[in-house]
């Protein structure tokens, strides 16, 4: 069993790592400013995508999923497999609220995905299928990310024989508050669908949900 100084260095770590604010590093490296000032003010791979470099945006995704994976393996091969999914959590967390931003980061999905896919494959890739089914239907991507971090507890709790279905609920716990603005779209009828210009891709200024990201 892990000693708690362990698991405190585990956890401090993976919050440090999952802070990284990798699409405000990138926008700022390739020249294009400070993306929280465009768009909706978000610092995630859909509002970089905003700036008009697909690159940069699909890095972005890439860069927050590997930050709860990365936590995920080097805690389960190093020192634990029982805290990975902590450790992945506490990278989650650091993505949402991370310290280098003052606590105002991003709406955690694709770090979410990065540590299931990281735990469980299986369970990553069929609560991304629910995602993609969801998105065919209702065509609203924040929806979408909504129903896929419902259905990645239930996964859990059926197929991993431990209590990371209690980590993955946290999780989409966490997944809900970041996303309330969008919820609050949704139940109104105003949320933008998948292909359609939002007023956050209209308005350089940014719109009501300006502060959090993706």
């Amino acid at each position: 069993m892990p000693t708690s100084i362990e698991t405190a260095i585990i956890v401090i770590l993976s919050y440090l790592l999952g802070s990284i604010p990798f699409g405000l590093v990138l926008t700022k490296m390739a020249g294009l400013g400070d993306v929280r000032e465009i768009g909706s003010g978000n610092i995630g791979a859909t509002n970089v995508l905003r700036t008009g470099r697909k690159d940069l945006a699909l890095a972005t995704l890439l860069l927050d999923a590997g930050k709860g994976a990365i936590a995920v393996l080097v805690c389960a091969y190093f020192i634990s497999a029982e805290l990975a999914p902590l450790a992945g959590s506490a990278a989650f967390i650091g993505h949402c609220f991370p310290i280098y931003l003052k606590f105002k980061g991003g709406k955690g999905v694709a770090t979410f995905f990065g540590t299931l896919l990281a735990i469980n494959p299986l369970v990553a890739a069929l609560s991304m299928m629910s995602w993609l089914l969801s998105a065919l239907i209702f065509r609203m991507s924040s929806f979408s990310a909504l129903i896929a971090s419902i259905a990645a507890p239930i996964l859990a709790f059926v197929l991993i024989p431990n209590l990371t279905w209690l980590y993955t609920l946290f999780m989409t716990l966490v997944i809900f508050i970041r996303h309330k603005d969008n919820i609050s779209r949704i139940l109104k009828g105003t949320e933008p669908k998948i292909g359609k210009k939002s007023d956050e891709d209209t308005n350089a200024g940014g719109g009501e949900d300006k502060g959090s990201a993706e």
